[in-house]
């Protein structure tokens, strides 16, 4: 919705994901969420960096250097809080992967979508029978996810100036507006 939005506005823009951004993305996604075979920790958390490194060198870079703004669905911090707080990894080990795999590129603005971790869950459930493909990491603790949202609101206290915390918990219309105004801050729109 989003870059639709500033698509009208005249924005170039590269909407993007992780993981599955590229060609290869999309296939160690597979491997590592659409899997039934038990992943260790470290093989995810490499299998990730080994994306996100992809992600970075063939598409986020070439579009940065065109003047290209970049969105991407998770980057970096998702790591940080997925293998560092809820897989339990060193943060020094989580940091020094995160910055292999992407050579110290940091996004100038993250939104970070924050909800009650119950609340999640009743929303993942009601989207069964969708079209929505379950993957392995919906099936993860609360505990897991807890660990997870309070790692995202820990980078959000350290790192004020580019993590905007977005309360997630009203209708996709409401949480668009909201993302709508803080972009257009952001951008001087």
């Amino acid at each position: 919705m989003l870059a639709g939005d500033l698509r009208l506005k005249g924005a170039d823009i590269l909407a993007t994901h992780e993981p599955g951004g590229t060609p290869l993305g999309r296939r160690l996604r597979e491997a590592f969420l659409e899997t039934e075979e038990t992943v260790a920790p470290m093989a995810e958390l490499l299998l990730f960096a080994a994306d996100r490194a992809q992600h970075v060198e063939l598409l986020i870079k070439p579009a940065l250097e065109h003047g290209r703004i970049v969105i991407s669905d998770r980057y970096a911090d998702a790591t940080f809080a997925y293998q560092g707080a809820g897989r339990g990894f060193e943060e020094s080990t989580v940091t020094r992967v995160i910055e292999l795999a992407t050579g110290g590129l940091k996004p100038d603005l993250t939104l970070f979508f924050d909800i009650a971790v119950d609340k999640a869950i009743l929303r993942m459930h009601a989207s069964e029978g969708t079209e929505r493909v379950q993957n392995r990491m919906d099936r993860e603790t609360t505990e897991f996810y807890e660990r997870v949202r309070a790692s995202y609101l820990g980078i959000a206290k350290r790192e004020s100036q580019r993590f905007m915390v977005i309360d997630a918990s009203g209708s996709v219309d409401e949480i668009h507006r909201r993302v709508v105004k803080i972009v257009d801050v952001f951008l001087g729109a």
